[in-house]
């Protein structure tokens, strides 16, 4: 989709680079014939991304080689087994280095200004001529820094290999740990493009992940952080969401929650790509209220999701049917999917990726995040999450997609109710849920304080959570003070 906005040179041939989110940030690939840099500290996922490289090589019936001088071909091969790899396709080849050259050799790589290569050069290029690949891998450029020895000499050397490949017609990975003490600007300044993966330590949960592309000739790639994952099977890169980057939905159809009063609340229904806050107390009603709407759409034959960070999707199912809500048949049917997110395993970017999937690929029209707490504090020590939140809601608008979001207010009556996020500005439409005391018992009343797309009801009704299900009475006129959790009976029932 980015290729279709802007590209610097339209008729660039493209490799793909075995990992469908690379390739969305890349527009389709790397563009052939050119070296790129891919450098990130031990561990950050360089080698798992290099052989997803080949192996989608291999498939497309293309000669790849792998030129190693860190690892072993067996340690290689043993990588490919943790992930299910099959490196039958690739050609290994373990460089000769500091055992195999004399002291001679192992102080210079090229023996003369002419480029005369030395043993481990002549041998690298040896199997490169006998190989003749498409794709080429050379890790590390740690060690051929150890080689070079110094900033000059290594800057010759990847000069005349990069001249050495473009003769060649190949497409070469550089891998870089960025342990040496040269510069790893001798390198970023010659090669086409720059990678930069990133590995991250919360001080709670698992590592996270993270890549950027600091250069790319002649792309307009997707800028910024993308966070990603290594599961079994190789990386899982989420490119960072660019709502721009979709159509905008203009329709005047609007969602109906199966319950007349809960409608006319809403002077017929909510928005179709609209975003509702749903805001209380704890236990007030809040996600039943959002599931509601999901159930309906679901039994009108449109697929609803809900991303829960807050409960098991046992408790979900237990709660529901206790309020005479069935929604069993609606997930086995997969009209209602369900996805109780794992804190401590998330990041931003997997859980809008998880958001887009489900719309693009499943057709999803109604999305329940409950709650925004959870998601706030899943992720602590990241930054920008309530604006990473606004390009999510800008991008299930432009999908036709109505989002409920769930805030849980501190407190449970009285004017000292607060929230730790304030997203009311993101939001078109928001209910308000409040406990009040009617002469010794306690209740609860919904409001609707927001509807950008047309007119609301103005009242405050009461809102029952019952065996049948939602209630929703009529609009309570004989108290006011009910929103801030006092009401005072009303100067016309006192004289009554």
């Amino acid at each position: 989709m980015l290729r279709n906005l802007v590209m610097s040179y339209s008729n660039l041939n493209y490799l793909s680079t075995g990992v469908k989110g690379m390739d969305d940030i890349l527009a389709g690939g790397y563009p052939k014939d050119h070296i790129y840099l891919l450098e990130g500290n031990p561990g950050s996922g360089k080698t798992t991304l290099a052989i997803q490289f080949l192996l989608a090589g291999v498939k497309a019936k293309e000669r790849c080689l792998y030129i190693t001088l860190s690892e072993s071909a067996e340690e290689l091969r043993t990588v490919g087994k943790s992930h299910g790899w099959d490196l039958t396709g690739i050609d290994i080849f373990e460089m000769p280095i500091a055992n195999h050259l004399t002291m001679e050799e192992q102080n210079t790589f090229f023996h003369t200004a002419e480029i005369e290569l030395g043993a481990s050069n002549d041998a690298m290029l040896e199997k490169i001529n006998e190989v003749r690949p498409v794709r080429v891998v050379i890790d590390s450029m740690t060690e051929l820094k150890l080689m070079a020895q110094n900033a000059i000499k290594f800057r010759r050397q990847i000069l005349s290999l990069k001249h050495y490949f473009a003769q060649k017609k190949a497409t070469v990975l550089f891998l870089d740990d960025k342990t040496s003490a040269i510069s790893d600007q001798e390198v970023q300044s010659i090669v086409h493009g720059i990678i930069q993966l990133e590995q991250l330590a919360p001080e709670y949960g698992a590592e996270r992940r993270r890549l950027t592309i600091s250069k790319m000739r002649g792309v307009s790639f997707r800028g910024g952080y993308h966070d990603f994952s290594i599961r079994r099977g190789g990386l899982e890169i989420y490119p960072r969401l660019i709502a721009a980057e979709h159509g905008v939905l203009r329709t005047n159809e609007q969602l109906k929650s199966g319950i007349e009063e809960l409608d006319g609340l809403m002077c017929g229904g909510i928005q179709r790509g609209s975003s509702t806050l749903i805001i209380g107390p704890a236990g007030s009603g809040k996600s039943t209220l959002s599931i509601q709407y999901a159930i309906a759409a679901a039994e009108r034959g449109e697929t609803a999701a809900i991303f829960s960070f807050d409960e098991g999707l046992y408790t979900i199912i237990t709660r529901t049917t206790g309020l005479g809500l069935n929604i069993e048949k609606l997930i086995d049917s997969g009209k209602l999917i369900i996805q109780q997110i794992d804190p401590a395993e998330l990041s931003p970017g997997e859980f809008a990726s998880s958001v887009r999937k489900v719309v693009d690929e499943l057709g999803v029209k109604v999305i329940v995040i409950d709650s925004l707490n959870g998601y706030l504090n899943a992720m602590p020590e990241e930054r920008f999450l309530v604006i990473q939140m606004h390009e999510i809601l800008s991008y299930l608008s432009q999908m036709g997609v109505c989002t409920f979001l769930i805030v849980v207010q501190h407190g449970i009556l009285g004017a000292a109710m607060d929230s730790e996020v304030e997203v009311s500005y993101l939001s078109d439409n928001v209910f308000l849920l409040r406990y009040f005391e009617d002469y010794g018992e306690v209740k609860q009343a919904l409001s609707v304080v927001k509807k950008r797309a047309g007119p609301h009801e103005r009242t405050i009704r009461e809102f029952k959570l019952s065996a049948n299900g939602i209630k929703v009475g009529k609009p309570i006129t004989r108290f006011h003070g009910i929103l801030m959790g006092s009401p005072i009976l009303s100067s016309k029932e006192k004289e009554m």
